[in-house]
C-alpha cells in the first residue's frame, strides 16, 4: 500500500493517522482515483519514491510515533488517570495526556 485514502473506515483512519504522525501527509489521498495516481507515480518516479523514503528515514529519528519510551510513559499516565477515575467513582471519560 503506497498510501492511504482518507475515509470513514477504521483502517483508512488509522493509516491516515500514521502517515500524518510520521510526517508524510502527501501519501494520504481522498479517493480511489487519486490513490491509483499516487501508486502509479511512486511505481514509475524513482526520484519521488526516493524522496519519500529519505523523508521517512529522517522522520524516524524525530517523529513521536517512533519514540517508544515516550509512548510507553504516556500510556502509563493514561492508565493511571483511568484508574484514579475508577477509584474515585467517576464515570468513564476521555483522557488527554499533555507533555
Amino acid at each position: 500500500m503506497p498510501g492511504a485514502t482518507r475515509g470513514q473506515g477504521l483502517i483508512a483512519r488509522v493509516a491516515s493517522s500514521l502517515l500524518e504522525a510520521v510526517g508524510l501527509p502527501e501519501l494520504i489521498t481522498t479517493d480511489a482515483a487519486s490513490y491509483e495516481t499516487l501508486a502509479r507515480e511512486l511505481a514509475t518516479d524513482a526520484d519521488k519514491l526516493q524522496r519519500i523514503r529519505a523523508a521517512l528515514a529522517a522522520n524516524r529519528t524525530t517523529a513521536p510515533l517512533f519514540d517508544t519510551g515516550r509512548s510507553t510513559k504516556n500510556l502509563e499516565r493514561a492508565y493511571e488517570q483511568a484508574y484514579a477515575r475508577y477509584v474515585a467513582g467517576d464515570p468513564p471519560a476521555d483522557i488527554a495526556i499533555t507533555e
